[in-house]
């Protein structure tokens, strides 16, 4: 009877670049299905999935939300997450535990630049997706140019589901291919929003219709044999099996649905719901979750199964007012009940769950027991961070964890008392603890504390929340961007750690080449040892001091990336040798090792696609070559320039205000990060050779 519970469980997320729609779909999701009785609308501030203050006045999304509804038969949970890059990490972390999502497309801008990136992570888990193109009823909508550039940029294989009947001012409806059956949405009644009535195909569309509906049949018959024998012999293929085959090729990540309306018009968001329903995966339908044994490293599955043991993953934790931490919960396998005791077998502690809550945003309800499929929020468990692998016995597998991009900028911040600096390092753990891309750490040489973070936006919200939500009056610096260290040549070099003191000495050595990786590369630690001139119990040792050595480069004591060491050989005594003397050999090598492989400075190099009016592009793009940019690509989107451009995150401050007088306001802009890049050398001496004093 579980079994057939789960399958009728969808764990979404709604996903896309920024203002393309997320929240205000989610909102008419939760009206559609009766979750509210009202819609809450973004720029109002009311949004049921915004409920931050700082969501609220900015009208954006800042931390993913999670809800669940009810549509036909299925149980619907939904994360809403945010657009901005800033917040990317949410993102990453609610597709880590996702079975499906929706992404969605504005209908003028197309693909831009946060959806390459949300659909990039969605690739690497391998979410079946579903395309919604939003906005139709906007000036300068286009379905058709959307669905070439899902196929072009994304390189996906887009199947359209439905037609858009009028785009713009006259978007009316669509026309669904698999039912063959034309839609309009009632607009201006507001007491009935989203209601919809069926409609003949219109006449100047059958034709259009005809050819769609052959592509689709014809693309399903590739994937399906019992359509193709169909096709083939010309019969009529009924709509259960054409529906059966679009769920089989979506699961299978073969194609991705395209469906498109209005959600701000309440148009098409029901058409959206039934194609979760018939095409999005439930707990069943996707392969098993992988782990890992904690002694061998070897991996092992874990079967969404409630009768088997409970394994669940902590992906998101959150401070709440009156409640404590709060813990998000993707339970894989197993059942949980309020009251059990578990083991956080990522940092070997037990742990009670003292109450399970159903979330619906920062709204809960109390729950007795969850089942595998589940996505819910725990109270009670006090040592846990995100990634963490609770389970019913402490030598459970441990489950993959989420990775996350490295910060890329800086500020130091410091409490306007003394008294309140004890109260500032508990909240900045707690927020370090809530969020994985947030860092907090003590700068050895000033003094300062310094936090860092994925860009201005992400650090301003931070302190936004540091003043007001727990009352701490600080002084915030200038951001600094986050530099990182790397060499451009190999180096052979050696280390030796001989010391006797009486009694027991230590004793380790070693020999090592060092040389760069392409950028993104990150350490590779490999070991070349024969004949056993260093034993392999030691090699632990030597690679963590390789790791120690490369937090600080020969520069300026930044972290060093992008490096390969080799370990060549060495020495070591029977006695003496032990894992300390080996880490502190490596330690040595590796400083005089960098110090000779012609270090560089890097710098985080930012992809910036700005859309202005014509008149404007001559002035913006002499503007970014004074930054630094390089223009990589150029394109016409309607009536406005698309310019694509790479430019060192160091130039990007306060971009936004220059942009707006250059194009008087009429431009705007998104970036993300690209990569690290070499900083040139007339940029470098200034920077590692500041002519005033203060922190660099």
């Amino acid at each position: 009877m579980q079994l057939e519970a789960m399958r009728r469980v969808r764990n979404i997320g709604i996903i896309a670049h920024i203002d393309a729609g997320k929240t205000t779909t989610t909102e008419r999701i939760l009206y559609f299905t009766g979750k509210n009785y009202k819609i809450g609308e973004v720029h109002d501030g009311a949004a049921t999935m915004d409920w931050m203050v700082q969501e609220q006045e900015r009208g954006i999304t800042i931390t993913s939300a999670a809800t669940r509804c009810k549509w036909l038969d299925s149980d619907i949970n939904i994360i809403d997450t945010p657009g901005h890059v800033d917040f990317t990490a949410e993102v990453e972390r609610s597709l880590r535990i996702l079975d499906g999502c929706v992404v969605l497309f504005c209908a003028v801008a197309g693909v831009q630049p946060q959806s390459e990136t949300v659909w990039r992570q969605a690739s690497r888990y391998a979410v079946p997706r579903l395309a919604f193109v939003n906005k139709m009823d906007r000036v300068g909508a286009n379905f058709h140019r959307v669905v070439a550039q899902i196929r072009e940029r994304l390189k996906a294989n887009p199947m359209l589901l439905a037609l858009p009947i009028g785009a713009e001012d006259n978007y009316s409806g669509h026309v669904d291919l698999v039912e063959m059956q034309a839609y309009i949405w009632q607009s201006g009644e507001k007491d009935v929003p989203g209601a919809r009535t069926a409609v003949e195909i219109p006449a100047a569309m059958r034709e259009e219709v005809a050819k769609a509906r052959i592509a689709l049949i014809e693309t399903l018959a590739s994937h399906n044999d019992e359509m193709f024998n169909k096709y083939l012999a010309g019969e009529d293929i009924e709509t259960g099996l054409i529906r059966s085959a679009i769920r089989s090729a979506t699961l299978a990540n073969e194609i991705v649905p395209v469906l498109c309306g209005s959600s701000f018009r309440n148009k098409g968001v029901q058409a959206l719901l039934d194609a979760i329903v018939h095409y999005l995966p439930s707990p069943l339908d996707i392969p098993p979750a992988t782990a890992f044994e904690q002694d061998t490293g070897e991996p092992v599955e874990v079967p969404a199964d409630p009768s088997l043991p409970f394994s669940g993953m902590a992906f998101k934790i959150a401070a709440l007012p009156h409640i404590g931490k709060l813990v998000y919960l993707r339970v894989y396998s197993g059942t949980l009940k309020a009251g059990d005791q578990v083991y956080n077998v990522t940092r070997g502690s037990k742990e009670r769950i003292g109450r399970i809550l159903q979330m619906h945003a920062n709204q809960r309800t109390d729950l007795e027991e969850v089942h595998a499929g589940d996505i819910v929020a725990i109270v009670g468990p006090k040592r846990i961070g995100t990634g963490d692998t609770l389970a019913i016995s402490k030598d459970s597998p441990v489950l993959e964890k989420i990775t996350f991009p490295e910060t890329v900028i800086s500020v130091a911040i410091e409490p306007e008392s003394k008294s309140e600096l004890t109260k500032l390092s508990t909240i900045l753990h707690t927020l370090m603890d809530e969020d994985p891309t947030f860092k907090a750490s003590m700068d050895q040489d000033t003094g300062e504390t310094i936090i860092s973070g994925m860009g201005e936006l992400h650090l301003e919200i931070i302190v936004d929340r540091i003043v007001r939500e727990f009352n701490v009056r600080a002084k915030v610096g200038i951001p600094q961007v986050a530099y990182k260290e790397g060499i451009r040549r190999m180096a052979h070099t050696e280390g030796k750690c001989a010391k006797q003191s009486g009694g027991r000495g230590q004793y380790g050595h070693v020999i090592m080449d060092i040389e760069p990786l392409e950028r993104g590369g990150g350490l590779i630690f490999d070991t070349q040892i024969k004949g056993g001139t260093i034993p392999s119990v030691y090699f632990p040792g030597i690679e963590q001091g390789v790791r120690e050595a490369l937090r600080e480069g020969a520069l300026a004591k930044y972290p060093v990336v992008d490096v390969k060491v080799t370990l060549l050989d060495g020495s070591f005594h029977e006695v003496d040798s032990s894992l300390i003397a080996f880490k502190t050999a490596a330690i040595e090598a590796m400083r005089d090792g960098m110090a000779r492989a012609l270090p560089v400075l890097l710098e985080p190099e930012m992809r910036v696609e700005i859309e202005t009016p014509e008149q404007y592009m001559g002035d913006i793009i002499g503007h970014v070559n004074s930054r630094r940019g390089k223009v990589v690509n150029m394109e016409m989107r309607n009536d406005l320039r698309i310019i694509e451009c790479h430019v060192p995150l160091a130039e990007m401050f306060n971009y936004s205000t220059h942009l707006r007088t250059l194009s008087q306001g009429r431009a705007c802009y998104s970036m993300e990060v690209l990569h690290y890049a070499e900083v040139p050398e007339s940029v470098a001496s200034k920077i590692l050779h500041p002519t005033r004093t203060g922190k660099r």
